[in-house]
């Protein structure tokens, strides 16, 4: 294993994905809405988003978040969808490849190469997703764990989430390399011991090379 490191842990949505916020144009196109349909933006645009910046003041939860725009798209579009798989299996489940950064391809990669081991920690995959958005990712077959807090509902920034990950990688914090876009989940690995990079959702390229880095790559 190169350097001190063993192990890169990754963040799914923002991280692995493109943001929902990085492809209004493919889910306005798949839903049939006019261009520009979708105006919030997120990180890409705080100041104009009102429910976004909500949830950076820790006053609504992520899930809450996505809760609110799924029920918003879902009166735009005539439907009555009660999750927020119901909205990315409508807007992206067709061709999920689309949204994989590659980046993120670029990455694994190289950590593979380097025998390095792969995990993800999300709050949320099967959740937001769909348990059957997975069977069309051959790449997760590489990860040897997935933590997914849809069924432990063990929710980042609580310490067990990234306890419970190192657990089933049977490692130390200071043998990993944690990569999440949400600062409050950084802080919560931190203060575990983890090595963080907090990815930035409009450098990603920066942010795969700052992990790459600590993997003594």
């Amino acid at each position: 294993m190169p350097g001190n490191t063993s192990a890169l842990i990754l963040d799914f949505g923002g991280v692995v994905t493109r943001t929902m916020f990085e492809t209004h144009e493919l889910t306005e196109s798949a839903l049939g809405l006019s261009p520009g349909s979708l105006s919030w933006r997120g990180p890409f645009d705080p100041e104009h988003d009102a429910l976004w910046q909500s949830m950076q003041r820790d006053e609504i939860s992520e899930r809450y978040y996505w809760l609110k725009r799924t029920k918003q798209v879902s009166r735009m579009v005539g439907k009555n969808w009660s999750a927020m798989s119901d909205f990315v299996k409508a807007a992206r489940g067709t061709s999920p490849e689309k949204i994989i950064r590659p980046e993120f391809y670029a990455a694994i990669n190289k950590a593979t190469d380097a025998g390095v081991r792969l995990a993800i920690l999300s709050n949320e995959l099967d959740l937001f997703y769909g348990a059957d958005f997975r069977t069309k990712l051959p790449f997760l077959n590489e990860f040897e764990v997935i933590d997914d807090a849809t069924y432990t509902n063990i929710l980042k920034p609580d310490p067990a989430a990234y306890l419970g990950c190192l657990a089933k990688l049977d490692l130390g914090a200071d043998k990993c390399v944690f990569v999440d876009d949400q600062a409050r989940n950084i802080e919560g690995a931190i203060r575990v011991g983890l090595q963080t990079v907090h990815f930035d959702v409009q450098n990603p390229k920066h942010s795969y090379r700052q992990a790459l880095q600590l993997l003594g790559l």
